[in-house]
């Protein structure tokens, strides 16, 4: 009995594709906005609004992000999931 293929569904990347230049970016300026406690704005992957805060904590275990908004929340993201970084305008 020959065994037959069920059709498989294509599955969406967990996180974006991005060459090493973009993720080295985006790490520096990650590392620069935490040092100098910056507020910027975090375009991230699959969210309908960019994230506006500070980041409090990078932790390289996990490559979460952990970003304070200005209500006082913790959002960790992953680090592959952040698309860009602005600055913010007043």
């Amino acid at each position: 009995m020959a065994k037959t293929k069920t059709p498989t569904k294509k599955k969406e990347p967990k996180h974006p594709d991005r060459d090493e230049f973009d993720l080295e970016e985006i790490a520096n300026t990650l590392t620069e906005a935490m040092g100098e406690k910056q507020t910027k704005a975090f375009t991230i992957y699959k969210w309908d609004e960019p994230l506006t805060g500070t980041v409090t904590k990078m932790d390289a275990n996990t490559k979460l992000i952990h970003i304070k908004d200005k209500y006082m929340n913790i959002h960790k993201v992953h680090f592959l999931d952040i698309l860009k970084i602005s600055d913010i305008d007043y």
